[in-house]
């Protein structure tokens, strides 16, 4: 299928806004993505139309709302191919989703001296979670290095499982290198020692099919502002067994089922991780911005933001001095570098003045530009709404800018 992308573009309205006297190239899509209209006219719709909090009332509101919510629940299910809806918690995005399982896991499942294994390129959402349960619990963090390609290290990770791993938490798809990890494999080999896995899709699920069944990890989560929905809503996908296991996160409404002052007992699954007033509202929204790419075609997605990859990495090697972070075999549609000497911060800004949105700095990723030996890179990240008229400009516009320094 050929994507029609000046059509898509339509259905963004941001798009046509200008910067500077600029029309806006936005190529800032791993950060977050822009949003269709039809997701902004199902957040207005549900506060004028559907506006009551939901689960307990008995009124047509709360109905109204409650079906919606959970009508988003069942779409989520399906969008990930989970077994059941119980599976799907709705949180506040990938951030909220790893905490509960540190804080849950480890509570549950870990003892001092018991491991962790991450990863060198994991966003620091990965990585400071389970160093505040070191400090509170003293559990021990043990890390895959990277090759110069910026590709996991298969065989010291297989290399790091001992009797006292209880856990692996990997990102799907680098953030900065746009390495996409054969993560299928990775949890091959952990059940192989009878350790869950738990992957972080935030970067991945924008950009190919996700099928939890088939990927076969305990846990698996995203963020909803990634894949164009609206902020403050994400998705934690667990399998039935291992949320019944785990205790929950937060305690307070929705998530009891029965409370007295010498006992409280929890609701059942998913509402025993959803404490206080969901995000409704969000939920039906988020679920609107999946329908939006499922009538595009995660697939048709995948495909041209792969040439789109193709195209920008050709055209940018062309420049003198550029230096491309990331060379992974199996890569997204994300490409980090620097040009010679300059500062990313300075060409960031610089590219901004002439209407190009690019990410500068270390992109939540410090262990990574440690391993790499710098302080951060420019980052151009792209979507189906991009096009490769807007990558020659943004090569043109680095041509030009170089001459400056």
């Amino acid at each position: 299928m050929i994507l029609d992308i000046k059509k898509i573009q339509t259905d963004f309205p941001i798009l046509k806004k200008e910067i500077y006297g600029k029309p806006l190239i936005y190529l800032d899509n791993a950060a977050t993505t822009q949003k269709p209209r039809s997701v902004v006219e199902k957040i207005e719709y549900g506060y004028y139309n559907v506006n009551a909090n939901i689960h307990r009332g008995v009124h047509f509101l709360s109905q109204a709302a409650t079906e919606a919510h959970e009508e988003a629940r069942r779409y989520v299910q399906q969008f990930l191919n989970a077994r059941s809806s119980n599976e799907i918690i709705f949180t506040r995005g990938t951030t909220e989703a790893i905490n509960l399982i540190a804080s849950s896991f480890t509570d549950e499942c870990m003892s001092a001296g018991d491991e962790v294994i991450l990863s060198v390129m994991e966003h620091h959402s990965n990585i400071v979670p389970w160093q505040i349960q070191a400090a509170k619990k003293g559990i021990v963090l043990k890390v895959i290095p990277i090759n110069d390609w910026g590709e996991l290290c298969l065989d010291e990770y297989r290399s790091l499982f001992t009797e006292r791993t209880r856990l692996v938490s990997v990102t799907h798809m680098s953030n900065v290198l746009g390495t996409i990890n054969p993560v299928k494999e990775m949890i091959e080999e952990a059940h192989a020692h009878d350790v869950p896995v738990l992957i972080d899709g935030a970067q991945s699920v924008p950009h190919m099919k996700v099928d939890v069944q088939e990927l076969d990890a305990e846990f698996y989560v995203f963020s909803g502002h990634k894949i164009y929905g609206p902020t403050g809503i994400g998705v934690l996908y667990g399998k039935e067994e291992w949320l019944d296991r785990l205790p929950p996160y937060q305690g307070g409404g929705e998530m009891i089922a029965t409370v007295s002052f010498e006992k409280t007992t929890f609701n059942e699954l998913p509402f025993k991780f959803e404490a206080g007033t969901p995000d409704y509202i969000g939920s039906t929204a988020l679920a609107e911005a999946l329908r939006y790419v499922d009538g595009i075609g995660i697939d048709n997605i995948a495909a041209y933001e792969h040439r789109l990859l193709a195209y920008a990495t050709e055209r940018l090697n062309e420049i003198d001095n550029m230096r491309i972070f990331g060379q992974a075999a199996d890569k997204g549609a994300v490409i980090s570098f620097l040009v010679g000497d300059i500062h990313h911060y300075d060409l960031g800004m610089l590219l901004d003045r002439l209407g190009i949105a690019v990410r500068t700095g270390h992109h939540c990723a410090q262990l990574l530009m440690q391993r790499l030996g710098i302080e951060g890179t420019v980052r151009a990240s792209f979507s189906f709404y991009n096009t490769e008229e807007e990558i020659d400009q943004l090569a043109a516009a680095i041509e030009r800018l170089k001459g400056m320094f």
